[in-house]
């Protein structure tokens, strides 16, 4: 009897313990590797603030974070890029409206090896010939590309095809989103490639600046040059800021469920982000939105002004300034 009535306590308190985790009070994030940083910093903040709240924060490219959260898996996509028209449509086949909500601005940077002594610039059409899709099997050595580079095999690292990372570069870079050779080593992981970058005297590749931040005395930034007369610029804030850094510079995004803002979490959560992400953004090398920025965000909330200013294409160049002058759509 004795035996029967342990095992009966400890069948309720599973049960019990099965029903408080199901009624946790979770936020689900997941996305973007590069918008990560920031919205970890985020989280971890906002879990300190507030005991007994819980964040996961998952990274599995803005491609792969896009369809869980199609699926209502999560509550928040990370996203390095505005969301595709293929994604809004799988959005609202699954009736998940949005509130799309700029939180920072990245410099995406061009890394190479520190021991690398003779590349001091590129042009973007340097990189266009290096990174196109016709360059596949073809341009294999750096004096391919320039005859002045040495004649040594490249090691190239890169996005995987599902990280906006890897569709902003190639539409700023070749010119069409998407479109890039395939023989590289590709990665959804940043770090895996700063390792591959850090261990290659010939290695090239492109992640978002934290990353470049967080090692650069394993990695050394490239400056770019725009177009011919332009000078080469280095990836910064102050770059960033006054518009100089191009065409890499680009907007960072979370996008919120509407529906999971009902949940006093997640509603609790977003209220924090809008309100210390700038601070923690800055914490974590990204170039913050100005403060009306992140107001604009929770006001757009409170209107119900759900969807995307971008109509599912992605924009080169574009300003926080520009941006904040758009209406959403779903």
């Amino acid at each position: 009897m004795k035996s029967i009535h342990v095992k009966s306590l400890l069948a309720a308190s599973a049960l019990f313990m099965l029903g408080a985790a199901a009624n946790a009070q979770v936020v689900k994030i997941d996305g973007s590797s590069t918008v990560y940083p920031v919205t970890e910093a985020v989280a971890e903040e906002f879990q300190k603030a507030n005991k007994g709240l819980k964040v996961t924060v998952g990274v599995s490219g803005t491609g792969g974070g896009f369809k869980k959260f199609c699926r209502a898996e999560t509550d928040i996509s990370n996203a390095s890029r505005p969301i595709s028209k293929s994604e809004m449509d799988d959005c609202k086949k699954a009736g998940i409206e949005y509130f799309e909500l700029p939180v920072a601005f990245d410099a995406l940077t061009v890394v190479i090896n520190p021991r690398n002594a003779w590349l001091k610039q590129a042009t973007v059409a340097e990189l266009k010939k290096l990174w196109e899709p016709a360059a596949q099997g073809k341009i294999t050595r750096w004096n391919q590309v320039n005859p002045a580079w040495p004649d040594q095999p490249i090691k190239l690292f890169g996005a995987g095809s599902d990280s906006g990372t890897f569709d902003y570069f190639t539409e700023a870079i070749v010119g069409k989103s998407k479109s890039s050779r395939g023989d590289f080593t590709a990665s959804e992981d940043d770090n895996v490639l700063v390792q591959g970058v850090a261990g290659d005297v010939n290695a090239i590749g492109y992640f978002g600046y934290a990353y470049y931040a967080e090692n650069q005395a394993k990695l050394k930034a490239l400056p770019i040059v725009e177009k011919d007369g332009k000078p080469a610029v280095s990836p910064s804030e102050a770059t960033v800021l006054n518009g100089t850094y191009q065409p890499l510079a680009r907007p960072i995004f979370i996008y919120v469920n509407a529906k999971s803002l009902a949940k006093p979490e997640v509603k609790k959560f977003i209220d924090f982000y809008m309100t210390q992400g700038a601070k923690l953004a800055k914490e974590v090398k990204y170039v913050p939105l100005p403060a009306d920025a992140y107001k604009v965000g929770l006001d757009h909330i409170a209107k119900g002004k759900k969807g995307t200013v971008f109509g599912g294409k992605n924009e080169v160049g574009i300003t926080i300034g520009e941006l904040l002058k758009r209406e959403a759509s779903l």
